[in-house]
């Protein structure tokens, strides 16, 4: 085991969904004394799909299913502080990872903080989020049952909302700004089949509504035509942003989009400091995060083992 004492962690991994999971299993297998600091509720947006199909191993699952398999598998080599939001990190000798909840100490940290939805920033949008403006349909997708509901995008989330939605008995009608969606062929062959609306090439202009959300007001972006669509809600899925406020503290490297760059060890700009999952950009998918979480956790234990920046 490398370690300095209970007073330090070899490895603090921040963050909670797959990419920090894995990591956390791999560190604690490779004999290293790790922790793994989720400011919410374990899981990051596998918490909340509907149905995952391409999880090797798992034909279909749940999220919420899938995070509590690999929580519990994860709890076996690693401990999860829950609601332990980071709100800095200073570099020492170690790693000093603050929150009011507390200060852990660490040799190296895995930053998996993932990305979270994006904002279309329209009239209306802040306004009535939360009173008919969701960004996720399996947490808020119940309350619309029997309602006419919008989807907003054309990728892969867009169109497994519009599924689930269409499942519980909503009147989904999509509007993605292109006249094709970008989703994969599986997901677009199996909205195909479903009773659902569609708005090609065409966008939201605002959401109309005080204390609920009655209408939005879409413009089709070829004729410039602009119309009402009565709707009690509607749910965005137009893409997602790094939550990269920690790697900024620490100035590690970043992309154009703000996602942090690594290298193919997923080691970043800093000695000491690795990044997986969402955070590092490219495909979003929870196997890769998974992928990412391994390989950042067998990294950070060999170059522990092994300091490269060490003459």
């Amino acid at each position: 085991m490398i370690s300095m004492g209970d007073d330090i962690y070899d490895i603090a991994v921040i963050g909670g969904g797959p990419a920090a999971f894995a990591a956390g299993i791999y560190a604690g297998r490779a004999g290293l004394r790790s922790v793994i600091l989720e400011r919410g509720m374990p899981g990051g947006q596998m918490q909340t799909s509907y149905l995952i199909e391409n999880w090797p191993g798992e034909k279909g699952i749940s999220g919420a299913d899938l995070t509590m398999k690999m929580k519990e598998h994860a709890e076996q080599y690693t401990p999860i502080r829950e609601f332990f939001d980071v709100t800095s990190i200073g570099k020492e000798e170690d790693f000093l990872i603050r929150s009011p909840e507390g200060a852990v100490r660490a040799r190296a940290i895995i930053i998996a903080t993932g990305a979270e939805h994006k904002h279309l920033g329209v009239p209306g949008e802040e306004e009535l989020n939360g009173k008919g403006i969701s960004y996720c349909a399996t947490c808020d997708g119940f309350f619309f049952k029997g309602k006419r509901v919008l989807v907003v995008g054309g990728g892969n989330t867009a169109l497994e909302y519009a599924a689930y939605l269409d499942n519980i008995d909503c009147d989904v009608t999509i509007v993605h700004r292109r006249d094709r969606f970008r989703a994969e062929r599986s997901i677009v062959e199996q909205v195909e089949g479903l009773k659902v609306d569609r708005l090609m090439d065409s966008v939201i202009e605002r959401f109309n509504g005080t204390d609920e959300m009655i209408s939005a007001t879409i413009k089709n972006v070829r004729t410039g035509e602009t119309k009402d669509v009565e709707a009690a809600g509607a749910f965005i899925a137009v893409g997602e942003v790094p939550n990269n406020e920690l790697a900024k503290e620490l100035s590690l490297d970043l992309d154009k989009d703000g996602y942090v760059k690594c290298d193919t060890r997923q080691a970043t700009s800093m000695p000491g400091v690795y990044a997986a999952g969402d955070i590092t950009g490219g495909l979003k998918q929870i196997v890769i995060a998974a992928a990412q979480g391994a390989r950042a956790a067998t990294s950070a234990f060999e170059d522990l083992s092994n300091p490269y920046w060490v003459k």
